[in-house]
C-alpha cells in the first residue's frame, strides 16, 4: 500500500481493478477542512486520462510492472507483434495497448514491455528515435534551422515540422514524448 502523500509522477496504482499511472499530482490544503489530493491518472490498458480529487489519508495499492526486453516484428491489420529477447516468444498487442506508440515503431527496433501479473500492458520507447523522410517540400541553398519549418511526412506515416533544410530521404531523430524534430541524424 502507499499513502497518497507518497504519490508521485510515474507511480503506477491499482484503483477499483484498473491500472493507472499518475500523470499529474497536486496537494490541496483547505483552510479548515482536511487535505485532499488531485490526482490525474492514465489508464494503462484502456488509454484515456481522468481526473480524480481523494483525501490525503487515503492508501493505495501499487501495482508493480515488470520490464521485459522485446524487438518489433510486424504489423497485421490491427494486431502488432513483438518478440521477446529472452525467450523468443510472439507477444501480439492491439492499438489501444499501444495508444501514442504507433507512429514511432520500426521493424527491428529493439523496446521494453511492460507487464502486470504477466499480462502485457504496453510498451516504453527510447526517447528519440530515427525515422526516414519520405515527403517534404523542397529544401533551398542557404536555408537554416532558424528560418522556419515545413511538413514532413515520415516513413511510419507520421506528420511533423521540419527545419526547411532537411530533404526526402533524410534520417532525423524524432522526440519520442512531443512529437518534434530533434536533429538530422549521422
Amino acid at each position: 500500500m502507499i499513502d497518497a502523500g507518497e504519490l508521485k509522477k510515474g507511480v503506477t496504482i491499482e484503483l477499483n481493478g484498473q491500472l493507472y499511472q499518475v500523470v499529474d499530482y497536486q496537494h490541496i490544503k483547505m483552510g479548515r477542512g482536511s487535505a485532499q489530493v488531485r490526482l490525474r491518472l492514465h489508464d494503462i490498458r484502456a488509454g484515456h486520462t481522468i481526473e480524480r480529487v481523494f483525501q490525503a489519508s487515503e492508501k493505495f495499492t501499487r501495482a508493480f510492472l515488470e520490464y521485459r526486453p522485446i524487438q518489433y516484428l510486424y504489423n497485421d491489420g490491427h494486431l502488432f507483434y513483438f518478440m521477446d529477447t529472452e525467450t523468443f516468444e510472439q507477444i501480439p498487442l492491439n492499438e489501444a495497448q499501444l495508444e501514442g506508440t504507433i507512429n514511432y515503431l520500426k521493424e527491428g527496433m529493439n523496446l521494453e514491455m511492460f507487464t502486470y501479473k504477466g499480462m502485457p500492458v504496453g510498451i516504453e520507447l527510447p526517447v528519440a528515435v530515427e525515422l526516414k523522410v519520405v515527403e517534404t517540400g523542397p529544401g533551398f541553398k542557404g536555408d537554416t534551422a532558424t528560418a522556419g519549418s515545413k511538413p514532413a511526412k515520415l516513413e511510419t506515416g507520421l506528420m511533423i515540422q521540419v527545419p526547411l533544410f532537411i530533404n526526402n530521404g533524410d534520417i532525423i531523430k524524432v522526440d519520442t514524448r512531443t512529437g518534434e524534430y530533434l536533429e538530422r541524424a549521422g
